[in-house]
């Protein structure tokens, strides 16, 4: 398998915390996203995901797959060992919650396209975009750490798909430095995984293509 990623992409980063909980190696394809204009826009890369966004995956038999969320799904019903997602319905919804907050409300509005459109489209300064940043990382962070455990990783000892979307996007937003002060239990999940090797593995400073 292929994996189209870039180091600094959060959704590329829940992908590789998932392959790497599930020891799956892959290819390793890089795609920057700011060089000569954004290598995700050429022709080339197109045609392996038409949105022009990463990460995508390859399966081996030429099947591509996009969208974090879809390539997780399938990583987790193809690769079941570890599982993800606990057997319990109710338990599988409420994980699920998490990772939707972040998947759905706050990642996509920290995304290249809504902070460059803020500054080409309506004149923002950074200062704006960094509080538009802030503010929905913070409603969602608010309500992410209400929802969480009091021990170990979000639902318990072992990490689950919940950790898998939460840490990419701490990362984010101390590269965006959004205060967290007010989110421990936020804080704690952040520290347990920096201790876990598969979140060590696929942390964008330790990728090939960091800069």
């Amino acid at each position: 398998m292929k994996l189209y990623t870039y180091w600094r992409s959060t959704s590329s980063y829940r992908v590789r915390i998932g392959l790497a909980l599930k020891n799956i190696e892959v290819e390793h394809c890089h795609v920057h996203l700011v060089r000569n204009g954004g290598e995700q826009k050429a022709d080339s890369y197109r045609a392996i995901n038409p949105q022009g966004r990463v990460p995508a995956l390859a399966l081996d038999d030429g099947t591509v797959l996009t969208q974090s969320p879809a390539i997780l799904e399938y990583l987790e019903e193809a690769y079941p060992d570890p599982n993800l997602l606990p057997s319990d319905p109710v338990k599988r919804a409420k994980l699920r919650s998490v990772a939707a907050i972040i998947g759905c409300d706050i990642h996509p509005l920290h995304n290249v396209g809504p902070p460059n459109h803020l500054r080409k489209e309506f004149g923002r300064s950074e200062a704006d975009v960094g509080s538009w940043i802030s503010t929905w990382l913070g409603q969602g962070f608010a309500a992410i750490e209400t929802m969480i455990g009091d021990d170990g990783f979000c639902f318990g000892a072992e990490p689950s798909l919940a950790d898998v979307y939460l840490v990419p996007q701490l990362y984010a937003a101390r590269r965006f430095d959004v205060p967290l002060a007010g989110y421990p239990r936020i804080v704690r999940v952040e520290r347990i995984a920096a201790e876990h090797p598969a979140f060590r593995k696929a942390h964008p400073s330790r990728q090939p293509d960091a800069e």
